[in-house]
C-alpha cells in the first residue's frame, strides 16, 4: 500500500463511528480462525439489556436495523462483536509518523493497539481477541472507531479513559499525566468469578483483557518464546543438572496464541520439543511460520521420532495433531511395555484459564465435534473436559514417579485439574499449593527476585533496520553490566540474555511490529532505555522507541498460582503490589497505564498492571525512564524481599547502597522453629 493510501485509511478510521450511512452488513470471514461460540445463558431481560447496551453507541434511526443484527450475533456467538463495523482495510502497526494526531504519544498508542489486531498477530482478529482464547483488545468494533477518534484528537494535557474497552471519554489532566488509563474487568471481589464474567461480557459491560492484549502491549509470540526458552534452560539446570539439553525431550501442549511459542523455544534451548494441538489450523499456521519444524497426526510416528532424535541428540520440534491426553497416555504405555521413559521435562500451555469455553478440548472428540458440543451442550462439554483433565494428571503422575519432571506453566492447568477431581493436591497444603510447582515457584521466581523480567521495546518507525540497531545497543549495555556483575547472582541471567539478543535476528522472531524482548533487571532496563532515547535524539534511530513489558514480571502481577506463587508469608492472595505498580507508574510519567482483573491463570485469579512509555529523545523522556522504570522493578523486588526471598534481599541491599533515594524496609530473619 502506498503511503498516501495508508494516510487516507488512517484518516478514515480516526473520523469516528461510520453511521451515516452505516457500512454494509458483513459476514464473518470463513477462512480465518474465530473465537468459540459462547453460551452465556441469558434470560429475556438480559438479552434486551445486552442489545440496548450495544445500541447506546448509535443514533436512534439505526436502532431497528442494528438491533435485529445484534440479536442475531448474540444468539449465534454469545456476544455482540458488531462485525459490520470491522474496517475493511489492513490493520497493522504502521509507522508512527503516518497517524493523524495532535500528540506523538497518541500515535504510539495507536501503533501498539493496531498491532494487537493485526491478523498475523491476533488469534481471533474479527472477535478482537489477541491471544489466550479470550484476551480482548476491545469488546466490540464500535469501541475501536471511538478510541481511535479520541486518540487522534487527544492533546498533551488530556487523558483518555477506558472502562473494559469502553471509551468513557477524554478528560483534562496535565502534561505529566498518562495520555491513556485502561481498566479491564475490575469487578467487586465477591462477584469476580467465571459465571458472572460470562454474563457481564455478554451484556457488554466488562471485558477480559488477559495481560498485554487489553493494554496494547502484545508483541506477538516472541515474548513467550523468550520466557519459555529461559524456563526450559533453567528447568534443565534445576531438575536435570544440565547446561546442555541435547537429546532431552520436552512434552507439552498448545500451539495457539501464546502457546505457539513452545516449539520454537524448545529448539532454541537445544532439546526435542513435542507439542500436542487439536486444531489443524493452528498446527499449519505454526508450521508455515517456521515455529514448528515437523508435524504428524500419528502417535506411532511421534514415538519413533522421539527415539530417533534422542539417539541423534537433535534439537527439533514436532507438532502432534491430536489430543495431549492421548500423547501422555501413549508415553505411559511405552514405559509399561519397554521400561523406557521417553520424556524428561513436561508442562502444559493450553488456555486452562478458560477450559470450558474453548481453552481446553476433551479427549475422544475431534476439534470440530468439540466446538459443536461446546455450543450445543456446554454442560456435557464441561464434564468431558473434567474427565480429560483427570486422565491427563493420572498419566503425568505415573510418569513423574518414573522420573519425569513436570511443572505448571501458570495457565491454571493444575488449578482446573484439581477442581475436576484429579489427584494433584498435596495433603494438608493450602489451596494454591499443588503436587507440581508453578514454574515461578521453582524456576522463574528467583529470577524475578533479582529484578529480571520481560522488558520490551517497539521501534515505531516499523523499520527492521531500527530494530537491528536497538539489538546492538542492548547487547552493548548488557555486556558492560555483566562485567560489573561478575560473581553475583545476576551473572547467569546476563549471559543468557546476551546470547538471546545475539541470536534474535537469526531466529526471525518478529511477527507484526518491529519489537524485541529480553529479560533484564533495573540497571539493565534503565541503561538500555536511556541509550535508546539518546539514539532517537541524535538521529541514529529514525523514530521514537516505545517501551513496555509483559505484566508477567517482577512487579506487574499478583497471582497465587503463578507470579506470586513463591510468596510464603501469607500474602500470596493479596494484590497490593500490582495495584501500586499501576498507580505509581501513572504519576511517574508512563505514557499509558493499565490495571486488569484476570490474566494468564484466569478471571478472578489475578490482578495485574501494565504500562507503555514513549522514548522521543527528549530530556523529559530520560527523566521518566529513571523514575518509572526504577519504580516498576524496585516495587516488586522490595515486596519479594519483605517476604524473605534471599535473592530479593540481596538485590534490595545493593540497590539501597547504590542509591540513597531508596529507603526500603528489609526484614530481619526469624527462626520459626522456636515458636512450634
Amino acid at each position: 500500500m502506498e503511503e498516501s493510501d495508508i494516510k487516507n485509511f488512517l484518516k478514515i478510521i480516526c473520523s469516528g463511528l461510520p453511521v451515516d450511512p452505516l457500512p454494509p452488513k458483513y459476514e464473518r470471514d470463513p477462512l480465518i480462525a474465530h473465537a468459540p461460540k459462547l453460551s452465556p445463558n441469558l434470560n429475556e431481560d438480559d438479552t434486551v439489556q445486552a442489545i440496548s447496551n450495544a445500541l447506546r453507541y448509535f443514533p436512534p434511526e439505526t436502532h431497528l436495523e442494528l438491533g435485529k443484527e445484534f440479536l442475531q450475533e448474540l444468539n449465534e456467538y454469545g456476544h455482540i462483536y458488531m462485525y459490520r463495523l470491522k474496517p475493511q482495510f489492513s490493520i497493522k502497526a504502521y509507522p508512527i509518523n503516518l497517524y493523524p494526531v495532535k500528540t506523538q504519544k497518541a500515535a504510539a498508542i495507536m501503533h501498539m493497539l493496531m498491532n494487537n489486531l493485526d491478523p498475523r498477530v491476533a488469534q481471533f482478529p474479527e472477535e478482537l481477541v489477541t491471544y489466550g482464547g479470550n484476551g480482548q483488545v476491545l469488546s466490540n468494533w464500535a469501541q475501536f472507531w471511538l478510541v481511535l477518534k479520541y486518540l487522534s484528537e487527544l492533546e498533551d494535557d488530556e487523558t483518555l479513559v477506558l472502562y473494559s474497552g469502553h471509551p468513557l471519554g477524554v478528560f483534562p489532566s496535565s502534561s505529566s499525566a498518562p495520555r491513556l488509563v485502561i481498566t479491564n474487568g475490575m469487578m467487586v471481589p465477591n462477584y469476580s468469578n467465571r459465571e458472572d464474567y460470562e454474563k457481564l461480557f455478554a451484556l457488554g459491560v466488562t471485558m477480559y483483557g488477559q495481560m498485554t492484549a487489553g493494554s496494547y502491549c502484545y508483541i506477538g509470540p516472541q515474548g513467550i518464546v523468550h520466557g519459555t526458552t529461559l524456563t526450559i534452560l533453567n528447568a534443565g539446570r534445576k531438575y536435570l543438572g544440565l547446561e546442555d539439553l541435547r537429546g532431552k525431550v520436552f512434552i507439552t501442549s498448545g500451539l495457539g496464541g501464546m502457546s505457539g511459542a513452545q516449539a520454537k523455544a524448545a529448539v532454541i534451548s537445544g532439546c526435542i520439543g513435542v507439542v500436542a494441538e487439536v486444531s489443524a489450523e493452528a498446527v499449519d499456521k505454526r508450521k508455515n511460520q517456521g515455529w514448528v519444524l515437523e508435524k504428524t497426526d500419528d502417535l506411532d510416528v511421534v514415538i519413533a521420532k522421539i527415539r530417533q532424535y534422542r539417539k541423534e541428540k537433535k534439537a527439533t520440534s514436532i507438532a502432534y495433531l491430536g489430543n495431549i491426553v492421548d500423547l501422555w497416555e501413549r508415553l505411559v504405555e511405552e514405559y509399561r511395555s519397554t521400561g523406557e521413559l521417553l520424556c524428561d521435562l513436561g508442562s502444559d500451555q493450553t488456555s486452562c484459564h478458560n477450559p470450558f469455553s474453548g481453552g481446553y478440548y476433551p479427549a475422544g472428540l475431534s476439534f470440530n465435534d468439540s466446538r459443536e458440543l461446546l455450543s450445543s451442550d456446554p454442560i456435557k462439554f464441561r464434564k468431558l473436559v473434567e474427565q480429560s483433565l483427570v486422565r491427563q494428571i493420572d498419566a503425568i503422575n505415573f510418569l513423574n514417579e518414573q522420573g519425569l519432571k513436570f511443572w505448571d506453566y501458570g495457565n491454571a492447568f493444575l488449578l482446573e485439574a484439581s477442581r475436576a477431581g484429579a489427584e494433584v493436591r498435596l495433603p494438608g497444603e493450602k489451596i494454591h499449593v499443588f503436587r507440581y510447582p508453578s514454574y515461578v515457584q521453582h524456576i522463574m521466581g528467583d529470577i524475578f527476585s533479582l529484578g529480571f523480567g520481560p522488558f520490551r521495546w517497539v521501534c515505531s518507525s516499523a523499520d527492521p533496520q531500527d530494530l537491528e540497531i536497538t539489538d546492538k545497543i542492548a547487547e552493548d549495555v548488557l555486556h558492560k553490566l555483566m562485567e560489573k556483575n561478575t560473581g553475583t547472582r545476576a551473572e547467569q541471567q546476563y549471559k543468557d540474555n546476551i546470547k538471546w539478543i545475539q541470536e534474535a535476528q537469526k531466529h526471525k522472531m518478529v511477527v507484526g511490529s518491529q519489537a524485541r524482548i529480553l529479560y533484564s533487571d533495573q540497571q539493565g532496563r534503565i541503561g538500555i532505555a536511556l541509550a535508546f532515547n539518546e539514539a532517537v535524539a541524535n538521529g541514529r534511530l529514525k523514530a521514537p522507541v516505545i517501551l513496555s513489558r509483559d505484566h508477567h514480571d517482577v512487579s506487574g502481577t499478583d497471582s497465587p498460582f503463578r507470579e506470586t506463587s513463591n510468596i510464603y508469608d501469607g500474602s500470596a492472595l493479596c494484590a497490593d503490589m500490582a495495584v501500586q505498580n499501576a498507580i505509581g507508574l501513572g504519576f511517574r510519567g508512563a505514557t499509558w497505564v493499565a490495571l486488569h482483573n484476570g490474566g494468564g491463570v484466569g478471571w478472578g485469579e489475578v490482578i495485574n498492571g501494565g504500562f507503555g512509555l514513549i522514548l522521543d529523545g527528549s530530556n523529559d523522556a530520560a527523566e521518566k525512564v529513571r523514575n518509572a522504570i526504577g519504580w516498576d522493578v524496585a516495587n516488586g523486588v522490595a515486596r519479594r524481599s519483605w517476604c524473605g526471598n534471599e535473592n530479593a534481599v540481596d538485590t534490595i541491599r545493593r540497590l539501597v547502597k547504590e542509591n540513597s533515594k531508596f529507603k526500603i524496609t528489609v526484614p530481619y530473619s526469624v527462626d520459626k522453629s522456636q515458636f512450634k
